[in-house]
């Protein structure tokens, strides 16, 4: 798992703007939802090009979180990253960052029958969670997935954003919550990337600018209360 501790400069300076380490110290559980991004396959294990093997690591701290989610009244969302083959025009500049054998690859990994596309096999699904396929880095962003559908249609108000990789999907889908007036935090041992040094660069500046990071026995005992 990702070692990472929030700089006590940034602590000072979130503390000194809004008069609290955290904008997030308590939550309505039904107008909560816990969103977790990507945890299909293709970004948990070799041989995927987009493996982060840290991402396993954060599985069980994902299942803990769902479940107190489901015992607070809130909702957990599911969230998987579909790359249709009609992205091959609408979305041309991404393919044009891979080499052609590596677009294929990806673009073959992320169809929905693919095994890359399937969430991981560890975590705790339920029937009654909800599913959300997206078709670009954040999931908020116009013509990616109806997760605002699914969202309002469940009276959320505050999201919870775990899953890979920290930096990409979860930082895109965070920052463009924020941006729609949605309470967001990101957990910093429920998200993981390829190193470090990116994991820490995306919490501390989403904590400076865009919402909140806390830990999962944080989380948990806040949504106890």
């Amino acid at each position: 798992m990702h070692q990472f501790e929030m700089p006590q400069e940034y602590v000072k300076r979130v503390v000194a703007r809004q008069g609290r380490a955290h904008a997030c110290e308590t939550f309505d559980g039904p107008r909560t939802a816990l969103v977790v991004i990507d945890m299909q396959n293709y970004f948990m294990t070799a041989p995927y090009q987009a493996a982060y093997p840290v991402a396993r690591e954060v599985v069980p701290n994902v299942n803990r979180l769902a479940e107190a989610m489901r015992k607070a009244g809130g909702k957990v969302v599911w969230v998987q990253n579909l790359a249709p083959w009609e992205s091959e025009k609408s979305w041309s500049f991404a393919r044009a960052m891979y080499t052609p054998e590596k677009a294929k690859a990806r673009w073959q990994s992320l169809q929905r029958d693919a095994h890359g596309f399937q969430l991981w096999p560890e975590l705790n699904v339920r029937d009654g969670d909800e599913r959300v396929v997206k078709r670009r880095y954040s999931a908020f962003i116009q013509g990616s997935s109806n997760i605002e559908n699914v969202l309002k249609d469940n009276g959320i108000e505050t999201i919870i954003v775990t899953g890979v990789a920290t930096n990409v999907c979860c930082e895109s889908t965070a920052r463009d919550a924020m941006m729609l007036n949605y309470r967001t935090l990101m957990v910093s041992d429920g998200c993981a990337t390829a190193t470090d040094g990116e994991h820490a660069a995306t919490l501390g500046n989403f904590y400076l600018f865009f919402g909140d990071v806390q830990s999962t026995d944080e989380i948990v005992a806040r949504l106890k209360r």
